[in-house]
């Protein structure tokens, strides 16, 4: 009796099944994974940016613009971008600079790219 060796279709048809059911499962979450780290990115960014305009504040600087933050001899040494999209600085937004905060240049396209009410 001669023995055939290799795999039926049957076999290779289960095993794709198998890694198509995988994949399924993991592309979502390594995409909302993705996200989430975005976005903890983007407010840890912010909460930067606010310590350094109360440190610029602290020194005696009553209005900190961004060349009193960002520099080799400033606060933060590169300016910070949203990791969404790089391509945008943080304004400061306000009434005056006893309320500034920094916001995503991206707020419109990811929403949730916002510091908590606790954060500022």
């Amino acid at each position: 009796m001669k023995k055939r060796q290799g795999f039926t279709l049957v076999e290779i048809m289960i095993v794709v099944l198998i890694i198509g059911l995988l994949a399924a499962i993991a592309i979502p979450n390594f995409v909302r994974a993705r996200k989430t780290a975005q976005k903890n990115a983007c407010i840890d960014n912010m909460r930067n940016i606010l310590s350094a305009v109360e440190q610029a504040k602290m020194e005696g600087t009553t209005t900190p613009a961004a060349s009193d933050i960002y520099g080799a001899a400033n606060f933060i040494k590169v300016e910070p971008h949203c990791p969404f999209d790089k391509s945008g600085s943080y304004p400061l937004t306000g009434t005056n600079s006893d309320d500034w905060t920094p916001t995503c240049p991206n707020v419109a396209s990811v929403p949730d790219h916002v510091l908590p009410a606790a954060s500022t």
